[in-house]
């Protein structure tokens, strides 16, 4: 019976890690990049008409992403990023508001929904 419960134990914890780690072992599930044109521009005011949960648009490190139909797929509650919707938001993808930084999952993910590089003033 002990030696039941020390296989069990000790398969739980490496099925555990094995998900923890998954991120660096399994190839990723995100589909192809959609594909901008190279001159595919917008501004920070373009990106300002973008506010709302229903249309929420993002700039990131220089890229502009259409995150509206991510919003119902987030771990979070949807306001966390209905907040950010609209604006420049390179402070809180970076930290999470909590001084944590996103995945390389979550990286791969966001490159989903780019729609446009920022265009610099």
């Amino acid at each position: 019976m002990r030696q039941l419960f020390i296989i069990a134990t000790a398969s739980f914890w490496l099925l555990l890690l094995g998900f923890a780690s998954s991120d660096r072992w399994l190839p990723s599930q995100v589909q192809a990049p959609l594909l901008v044109a190279s001159g595919d521009f917008r501004t920070l005011g373009e990106v300002a008409r973008h506010k709302t949960a229903d249309d929420c648009w993002m700039a990131i490190n220089g890229e502009v992403y259409d995150l509206s139909s991510y919003l119902p797929e987030h771990p979070s509650e949807p306001e966390i990023i209905v907040a950010w919707c609209g604006r420049e938001a390179n402070e809180a993808y970076r930290t999470k508001m909590k001084n944590r930084t996103h995945s390389a999952r979550a990286d791969r993910q966001l490159a989903e929904y780019r729609i446009a590089t920022l265009q610099k003033r």
